[in-house]
């Protein structure tokens, strides 16, 4: 797991702003921080931050009583990404690469991250990654391991994100490639309900990872996601949360896609913050 000091300052202003949008007392909001200092407290020399995001989040919602607190901000995020769509095709077929295209604009999609950034421009970010060169570029290496795949298991991360996804999932025109979702909602993360909103099922098999982390937690996930994980000959991992979770595992069949946007990142990856990446382990 990646874990340093600075995730524990960065949760507390997600959440920071979180408590702001919930209408909760402020004894309530109190109690909160309290039960997150004493969280950390308990976990600090054996940090997941991944999995210490999850269980702040299931605490805040049982004060809350609001099982998706991001669920308007998601189906906007989605119904502005579809809109895209036309155009950005259009871009796609008519690009010299459709394959480094498409993965570019699903790794443009990974800005749209409330945990990260409450406000982004997808647009403008969609324009830069067209040109904007990889810090880390294995994307030839993950070429060939598509055409070579039986299977591939595509970790999904966000709303708004999963339909530029989709676009990627065209383009690579697999005949088995499933979808993973997260079980149930975390900050925006992508669900099922995101999967039915953009018509994800018309180009992959769509299925729930079995947990509510932002991040992908092999122990944690449930057993149709674990069997898929297990023998897919290929695995493509959108976003840092899924890369926190996967990175120990060391596992020559992931590829990490995914903006970099913040410092503890910047530095474990030793690429600069903001920077676009197409990583495999096994390959630095």
């Amino acid at each position: 797991m990646i874990s340093d000091y600075r995730c524990f300052y960065c949760l507390v202003k997600s959440f920071g702003k979180l408590l702001e949008k919930e209408p909760v007392s402020a004894e309530a909001k109190n109690n909160f921080t309290l039960d997150m200092i004493n969280l950390y407290r308990e976990r600090y020399e054996q940090l997941c931050t991944p999995g210490f995001a999850r269980d702040l989040h299931a605490i805040l919602k049982s004060y809350t009583k609001n099982p998706d607190p991001y669920k308007t901000e998601k189906r906007e995020g989605n119904m502005q990404a579809l809109e895209m769509v036309p155009g950005l095709q259009s871009i796609i077929d008519r690009s010299e690469d459709p394959f480094i295209t498409a993965m570019r604009m699903s790794i443009a999609g990974n800005i749209m991250d409330f945990a990260a950034n409450h406000e982004f421009d997808i647009e403008k970010t969609l324009e830069r990654s067209l040109y904007t060169p990889f810090a880390i570029d294995h994307s030839e290496q993950l070429r060939a391991a598509v055409k070579s795949a039986d299977s591939i298991l595509y970790l999904g991360d966000n709303a708004g994100e999963i339909v530029f996804d989709k676009l990627f999932i065209k383009t690579i025109a697999h005949k088995n490639i499933t979808y993973a979702v997260r079980g149930m909602p975390v900050i925006n993360d992508v669900t099922m309900v995101d999967a039915e909103q953009t018509g994800m099922h018309e180009v992959a098999r769509v299925i729930s990872n079995g947990y509510d982390a932002p991040s992908t937690l092999i122990d944690k996930s449930g057993d149709e996601f674990r069997h898929h994980f297990f023998n897919a000959s290929l695995i493509i991992s959108k976003g840092q949360g899924n890369l926190e979770g996967l990175i120990t595992l060391n596992d020559s069949r992931i590829f990490f896609l995914l903006m970099v946007k913040c410092d503890v990142m910047a530095d474990f990856l030793k690429v600069d913050k903001g920077s676009m990446v197409v990583y495999n382990s096994s390959l630095q």
